[in-house]
Order: C-alpha cells, then sequence, then structure tokens
C-alpha cells in the first residue's frame, strides 16, 4: 500500500507534533555534552534503556574526557561489557578523547561531529540538537525511519540517510532540530509498530496509514 503524498504542506501537518514534544529532551538520560557523546557512541544498535543503565558507574570512573584519554580500552571495557558490540565501542571512545584531549573540545557542527568515530549523520544531529545549535540535518533513528513513511512524508526505506535527505526537502530548515525528535517521540510514545494508538496522534487528521485504514 503506498502512503507517500507528496502534495501536503507537511510543516504546517507537524506544527502540532513539534509544539508537543519541542522542548523534550532526549531519553538518554545525559548531564552534560561529554556524558550524551560517549552514550550516543554506547547506544548505536542498543536501547536508550540499556545505556542509562550501564552510565553512571561509567561515568564515575570517567567523568570526563581528559580521564578518558589518558585511559585504555582495557581500563574502559569493563564498564560497558552490557552494551552491544563494546569491544568495537571502547576503541572508538578511546580515540575519540585522545583526539579532543578536553571537554571543552567536543564540536557541535556535522562536519566536525561526523568525523569522529562511531559518530554517523544520525548521532551527529541528536548531540547538535540536545546542544541547541542550528540545525545541518534532521534525526533520523530507527522510530523516525518506521513512522515517517507510515505518515506518508517520505516513500518507505530502511537507509537512514536516504530518509533524512528526503525529510529534509519534503521540511523547511527552520524545524529541522525539532521535528526529527518530534517523530521519533510520537514512534516511542504513540505510533507503535503495532496496535498504534491513532486517536492520540497529533497528525491522525493527515496520517496516509490512518487514512488508509478507515
Amino acid at each position: 500500500m503506498e502512503l507517500f503524498d507528496a502534495t501536503k504542506d507537511w510543516a504546517e501537518v507537524f506544527k502540532p507534533l513539534i509544539k508537543k514534544y519541542k522542548n523534550k529532551k532526549h531519553p538518554l538520560d545525559y548531564q552534560n555534552l561529554y556524558q550524551l557523546l560517549v552514550m550516543v557512541v554506547l547506544s548505536a544498535q542498543d536501547s536508550d534503556a540499556n545505556i542509562n543503565k550501564v552510565a553512571p558507574p561509567l561515568f564515575e570512573v570517567f567523568p570526563n574526557l581528559k580521564s578518558l584519554s589518558e585511559s585504555t580500552i582495557e581500563d574502559l571495557i569493563p564498564y560497558i561489557t552490557k552494551v552491544r558490540n563494546f569491544n568495537t565501542k571502547a576503541s572508538w571512545l578511546i580515540e575519540i578523547a585522545q583526539t579532543l584531549k578536553t571537554d571543552k573540545n567536543i564540536p557541535t557542527t556535522m562536519e566536525e561531529l561526523v568525523a569522529l568515530k562511531g559518530i554517523g549523520r544520525k548521532s551527529a544531529n541528536v548531540i547538535m540538537r540536545e546542544a541547541e545549535v542550528p540545525a545541518e540535518g534532521i534525526v533520523c533513528d530507527l522510530h523516525v525511519i518506521r513512522v515517517a513513511p507510515r505518515i506518508g512524508i517520505v516513500k518507505e526505506s530502511k537507509d537512514g540517510n536516504k530518509v533524512e535527505k528526503e525529510l529534509m526537502k519534503a521540511l523547511p530548515k527552520e524545524i529541522w532540530g525539532d521535528i526529527g525528535m518530534a517523530i521519533s517521540f510520537l514512534g516511542r510514545e504513540t505510533c507503535r509498530p503495532t496496535y498504534p494508538k491513532c486517536p492520540d496522534c497529533p497528525v491522525q487528521n493527515d496520517c496516509q496509514y490512518l487514512l488508509k485504514t478507515i
């Protein structure tokens, strides 16, 4: 069933969704930019809930980039063994720490962030959104990849970068920083993979999935 609708004014459609989630903090329970950077790297192919459990003892031992940069992969691994692909992520984090050296050097631009090991566009967009800097893209996590095509704004694809590119074409830049996480929160809370809570959805009147099923 083809749901894609390029004729809608999607920026207008998403106004109530953005209003609902505009200032909502990311589900990763971080306290500063350093913690966010580390947790974003660890969360790849893992759950935010799991990373939130792992993080507190990790940050007790490694409270900043300086402490991490002076450590080794072997020092770090015991604190992240419950994280998926922990060996690879440990090497990424040590390399990032040794590259940046101190927290003040953590970048907040797309070009600088994606140059770091383990940071792709999705992670960079999350960091930039939480740092409240001008958006250069749209957060496109697994929830957005699933929900955006269901709503009808983009065609279905498993490629997050492709979905992000199509969203960027369909939406004005001034809402890029808000819309990705807004759709993500919608997917987490309301637009579930099965039995979506359509009556609770802020965009139910324009959702192509709902319109095709009623």
